[in-house]
């Protein structure tokens, strides 16, 4: 028979729901906390009033390369490596706070949210496995995240050096034209 406490299990449920809210996906959950599947998809039906999306979670570094997920994942690499030399936060509690700084510099910038809490675990996880690192940026000296072991030497990054259809999507072309109309 286990013995659970019952003050460990509230705590689980509390991160839980606070995780719920910020969108993390159910596997995340499933890692994070000691609650039973079932228990955690009564909890996220209960918090979001869906049920939890279906699906693998991210698995491959490449995501994080392309120009603007690299812009906000480093970003929030920059939040993350911030407090981990300045606080006490360790583990989730440290992944919590550097996201809630992002979410909030992305909404005084008036733009959408383009990492997710799943993402920002996921890449704070492929630091820890040495699959990522932070590179300087040889022309704004920012640093940006990249595969680890690529080369150091020569890199510039997507702000310096955007693509030519960056900021080109349907959305943003539609608010060009409606504000141009």
């Amino acid at each position: 028979m286990r013995n659970k406490s019952v003050i460990m299990e509230a705590r689980d449920i509390r991160l839980a729901i606070e995780l719920i809210e910020l969108g993390a996906r159910l596997q995340l959950l499933e890692a994070e906390t000691k609650l039973s599947r079932e228990r955690l998809l009564k909890l996220y039906k209960e918090v979001k009033g869906e049920s939890p999306p279906k699906g693998m979670l991210p698995f491959s570094t490449d995501w994080f390369m392309t120009w603007q997920p690299n812009i906000h994942a480093s970003l929030f690499m920059g939040y993350f490596r911030f407090f981990e030399r300045n606080t006490q936060l360790r583990g989730l509690e440290l992944i919590i706070s550097a996201y809630r700084m992002y979410l909030g510099q992305i909404k005084r910038g008036g733009m959408d949210s383009v990492l997710s809490l799943t993402r920002a675990w996921t890449m704070v996880r492929f630091f820890e496995a040495d699959m990522l690192q932070m590179v300087a940026c040889e022309e704004c000296s920012g640093e940006f995240v990249a595969h680890a072991h690529d080369p150091k030497k020569g890199y510039v990054c997507g702000l310096c050096h955007m693509p030519a259809r960056a900021g080109k999507t349907r959305k943003a072309m539609g608010a060009v034209a409606v504000s141009v109309a």
